[in-house]
């Protein structure tokens, strides 16, 4: 990993069959103590389009993916699903299981390699991607005892949860370990206000656009050797999760 100081990062929420399903890409630039927004791509489909995003940002080094890079195994879950669950179940923050019968040349694993072949390797070195879990990661970094309700429920549950997590990253702007800074211009999906008026396919893409900004923020952390815990292993899946909400004390 590489510890230069000023560099882009790449926080991606990426859809089952994004062949066909929209993505969000939240792209930001670590500077010190400081990750700073810089855009969030919505409605990203297909591998090319999710590869013009990334390319369109010069220098990016690292990319946090919430989705299954490594599929390995015939059927159940992944070793690296397992060990997460036995730790967030109880938090109600289980993940499904992936595997090749299910997904037997997954979208995620596609996107994976090309992005290997561009030079990213997995969980190391000067250019990065690792696998990361929204849920979990706010779980450790917000101090929450239980997972955000934001994605399932009626239309007025999924609004009030989106806006208890766009709260939550509102005061990252003041966290220890590191700052987020999203400039004016691009907190929409952050407004409450805003939140209220959606609905349908537009406050679908508002909980990938923040979940995107958590994968990126998730990537924040690894680029700066964070503590964390690396669920799995190499081989068949690794999921990273940052351990601790001390970092993000206001």
């Amino acid at each position: 990993m590489n510890n230069s100081s000023d560099y882009h990062l790449a926080g991606i929420d990426l859809a089952w069959k994004g062949e066909v399903n929209p993505s969000s890409i939240a792209i930001g630039r670590l500077t010190n103590n400081e990750l700073v927004l810089e855009g969030v791509h919505s409605g990203v489909v297909g591998l090319d389009s999710c590869m013009h995003v990334l390319e369109e940002h010069s220098g990016i080094r690292g990319i946090a993916i919430d989705a299954s890079l490594v599929i390995n195994n015939k059927h159940g879950y992944r070793d690296c699903e397992i060990e997460l669950n036995q730790k967030y179940r109880s938090k109600w923050a289980s993940c499904y299981p992936t595997n090749l019968k299910l997904y037997p040349d997954a979208f995620s694993v596609q996107l994976f390699h090309k992005l290997q072949s561009k030079g990213f390797s997995y969980l190391d070195g000067h250019k990065w991607q690792i696998e990361c879990y929204p849920h979990a990661t706010m779980i450790e970094i917000f101090g929450l005892a239980k997972r955000l309700s934001y994605k399932k429920g009626d239309v007025a549950r999924k609004k009030e949860g989106q806006k208890q997590l766009a709260s939550l990253i509102i005061q990252l702007s003041k966290a220890k370990e590191l700052k987020l800074i999203i400039p004016e211009e691009l907190q929409t999906s952050l407004n409450h206000e805003h939140i209220t008026t959606l609905k349908g396919r537009a406050l679908k893409t508002n909980e990938d656009n923040l979940d995107a900004i958590i994968c990126l923020y998730t990537a924040g952390l690894f680029a700066k050797r964070s503590p964390g815990v690396t669920f799995g292993n190499k081989n068949d899946g690794a999921i990273w999760v940052p351990y601790g909400n001390v970092r993000c004390e206001m």
